[in-house]
């Protein structure tokens, strides 16, 4: 239980530092565009990592949990006790965001979901998306997996995925609002509603295919050198 905990608290980190900077500062007002969004997102992951890794592991993410399986360095058993304290994390995080902007008549907008064609903030086609989705969770995976390798250095794991997320989210932002996360993705498309909810297929499917491929990539290729 401790394990779940942790990862129901981190994924709650995560949502609602990354998407709460999205939704309240992101704008022209404040000014932090695209760049702050994305080293807000790494900053969340890596405070976490540090705060609760060494209790689950520091997952936050589906694809993460799924990734690490495939490349033998998770239980399967795990994985569904991880994947629904993931989505219980990232849904209350959503719903404390939500709570904030309605309480103060604010506009929901796109709260910070993820899409693609008419939802994407740069008008991205769904072919777009899910390349981008699943390259971007693939390299994630690979730098996760080879950081917290025995041969890795110690303790700068975090560090490592914390930038690795940064750079993810500066290169997909415009693309889809960045996932490479289903909780996150699934969390945000529940409050936001509309044409969100229907997308939210890709953001599991491509950001866990990628993870499995990486897995399997790293598992045969990387795991013994």
């Amino acid at each position: 239980m401790k394990k779940y905990f942790a990862e129901i608290f981190g994924t709650f980190w995560l949502v609602f530092g990354g998407c709460g900077s999205a939704i309240f500062a992101a704008t022209v007002d404040y000014g932090i565009g695209y760049a702050g969004v994305a080293l807000a997102f790494g900053l969340t992951v890596l405070t976490m990592a540090y705060a609760v890794g060494h209790i689950s592991g520091g997952h936050f993410n589906p694809a993460v949990s799924i990734g690490l399986w495939a490349g033998g360095k998770f239980s399967g058993k795990d994985l569904p006790g991880y994947i629904v304290s993931q989505l219980v994390g990232a849904i209350l995080a959503a719903g404390a965001l939500y709570l904030i902007l309605t309480s103060s008549d604010k506009a929901i907008g796109g709260f910070a979901a993820n899409g693609y064609d008419s939802l994407s903030p740069d008008g991205y086609s769904m072919m777009s998306a899910f390349i981008a989705e699943f390259l971007l969770t693939a390299f994630f995976l690979l730098v996760i997996l080879g950081s917290t390798s025995e041969k890795a250095p110690k303790g700068f794991a975090p560090i490592a995925i914390g930038l690795c997320l940064t750079l993810i989210h500066l290169i997909s932002i415009p693309i889809t609002n960045t996932s490479v996360n289903p909780a996150r993705s699934t969390s945000q498309a529940l409050f936001a509603g509309g044409d969100y909810l229907p997308q939210t297929w890709l953001f599991w499917v491509a950001p866990i295919l990628g993870a499995i491929v990486a897995g399997f990539i790293y598992k045969a290729l990387f795991n013994k050198a």
